[in-house]
C-alpha cells in the first residue's frame, strides 16, 4: 500500500499476518540531496587514514569513487607529519566513463593578455596541490568545492609525502558531493 503527500512517500508492508508492520519513507525531491551519508554515495572515503608511501611515491592504487549524480565535490582532508618538515601533495583525477579507463588531471589556466587585433594564447598546466602543516599534530583542511561539470563519472585522489620523504606522515581524504 502506498500513501503520498507533497514530499514524502510511505510504504506499509505487512509480514504475512504478524502483528507488526514496517514503514519505509523515501524523500521525493530536494530533501534527499541535502542529507550527507554514505548510503546515498554523497560521502565517500577517497583515502583511508594511513601512512603515506615512503620515498615520496604517489599512492599506487588510489580509491575510485562514483560521482555521476553530482555536480561538485569538496575534499575534507587531514594530515599528520611523520617528522619535522613533513608535507603532503594530493592529485585529483577524474574519469568521464563508468569503468575509469581514462583518467584526467585537474588543470590550472593562465589567461593570455588581450591585445586588439591579435589572437590570445592562454597556458594550461596539470595541477597538484600541496599542504604543509603548522604543527606536528593532526591538522584538518578542506579543498573545494570543485565543479564536476556534470560530465564526470568517477574521481580518485592520490597522495604523496613531499616534505620529509624518509619519514612519511599519515593522510585521510573524505569526498563530499553536492547536487
Amino acid at each position: 500500500m502506498w500513501r503520498e503527500s507533497s514530499n514524502v512517500r510511505v510504504r506499509r508492508s505487512e509480514n504475512r499476518g504478524q502483528e507488526w508492520s514496517r514503514f519505509f519513507v523515501w524523500s521525493l525531491g530536494e530533501a534527499m540531496g541535502q542529507v550527507i551519508t554514505t548510503t546515498y554515495l554523497n560521502q565517500q572515503m577517497g583515502r583511508a587514514w594511513a601512512v603515506l608511501p615512503a620515498g615520496g611515491v604517489w599512492d599506487i592504487v588510489p580509491t575510485e569513487c562514483q560521482c555521476s549524480d553530482f555536480t561538485n565535490v569538496a575534499l575534507y582532508c587531514n594530515y599528520q607529519r611523520g617528522a619535522a618538515g613533513g608535507a603532503v601533495d594530493f592529485r585529483i583525477e577524474v574519469s568521464p566513463d563508468l569503468t575509469g579507463t581514462a583518467w584526467h588531471r585537474l588543470t590550472v589556466q593562465a589567461l593570455g593578455i588581450v591585445v586588439p587585433g591579435a589572437d590570445i594564447e592562454s597556458d594550461v598546466q596539470a595541477q597538484d596541490f600541496s599542504f604543509e602543516p603548522l604543527t606536528g599534530n593532526r591538522e584538518y583542511f578542506v579543498y573545494g568545492p570543485i565543479d564536476l561539470g556534470g560530465t564526470v563519472e568517477r574521481i580518485r585522489v592520490a597522495a604523496q609525502e613531499t616534505g620529509n620523504v624518509a619519514n612519511p606522515g599519515s593522510c585521510e581524504i573524505e569526498l563530499r558531493f553536492g547536487a
